[in-house]
């Protein structure tokens, strides 16, 4: 007889703690295909201080301490003022109670992933997204990216086609991690950076969009006289370059509909956005961005 770990499955605000017993109707061999039973031994509910395995004060230590911990050293001196301020607070406490009972996207350590890829010294254009992949296995703190084998959204496929239009020399890769352009010089920014699962723009609204917006202001800040490249996709990043005033006389910001199949046949495909961008930054700034970085994996 082997008595196996018990597991836990979350119920809402109360964990069912199930433990199985298994027992071997004969004697197991080598080659042996009878089955096992399994028998279940009983069953508890208890108050639901796990979350993945994880207590509830672990959740609320890794988000209180979440900047010092995982925002990338010069986002974190940029936007240091932020954090006292009263919207900052509520969205903590937000986040905080989210985690105590739904299960939130993206996991805690690549909430601010952007800001470790890609250093505000660093960054050449802004791709804007809204609210990161709502499913499993998907986000990982940059706007249109999943990690593998998370089979590519309709949105990513897009891009890669208009980008295979724009530079010839881009061979669409099977996966859908853009960390290579993220340290390339794309910040790949949602304007809200959590979600809860399977439920879309649940986080919205919570402050997260004053945050975002700062960082964007960071950028526009910056020492010195290289613009940007704003890629706005579609009409909430539209909207949020309007807010902010960006200086089109320093930066460029190029407009179209956005890449989910729903809309990219209605002026994003064909937009010329990432040849477009090149030829900016190559008489502005005398650089460019290295597009073919995504299909050498260099992660």
């Amino acid at each position: 007889m082997i008595m196996q770990p018990a597991s836990r499955s979350v119920t809402g605000k109360a964990t069912t703690v199930v433990t199985r017993k298994r027992i071997a109707t004969t004697p197991v061999l080598a080659r042996d295909t009878k089955r096992r039973r399994v028998e279940v031994k009983s069953t508890t509910t208890v108050p639901n201080t796990f979350i993945n395995d994880v207590e509830t004060s672990e959740w609320t230590h890794a988000l209180e301490t979440l900047e010092q911990d995982t925002l990338g050293e010069s986002w974190r001196k940029a936007l240091q003022i932020e954090f006292s301020k009263p919207y900052f607070r509520k969205l903590k406490d937000f986040l905080i109670s989210e985690h105590k009972s739904h299960l939130v996207y993206p996991p805690i350590r690549d909430i601010y992933s952007w800001s470790r890829l890609t250093p505000l010294e660093s960054v050449k254009a802004v791709v804007l997204g809204q609210d990161p992949y709502h499913n499993t296995g998907q986000a990982h703190g940059l706007s249109f990216s999943v990690l593998p084998p998370t089979k590519l959204p309709g949105s990513l496929k897009n891009i890669y086609k208009q980008l295979s239009i724009d530079v010839p020399t881009f061979k669409p890769p099977s996966i859908g991690d853009l960390t290579p352009l993220a340290r390339a010089g794309v910040l790949w920014l949602n304007t809200c950076l959590t979600v809860r699962a399977h439920t879309p723009n649940s986080h919205s609204k919570r402050g997260w969009e004053s945050f975002t917006d700062a960082v964007i202001k960071a950028v526009l800040d910056r020492e010195g006289d290289k613009g940007v490249v704003f890629f706005a996709w579609g009409l909430p990043a539209q909207k949020t370059c309007e807010r902010l005033g960006i200086d089109e006389d320093k930066h460029l910001v190029l407009r179209s509909a956005h890449p989910s199949p729903l809309s990219a046949h209605r002026g994003f495909l064909g937009n010329g956005h990432f040849r477009k961008a090149n030829e900016w930054l190559r008489e502005t700034n005398g650089s460019e961005i290295d597009w073919t970085a995504l299909c050498l994996g260099k992660t």
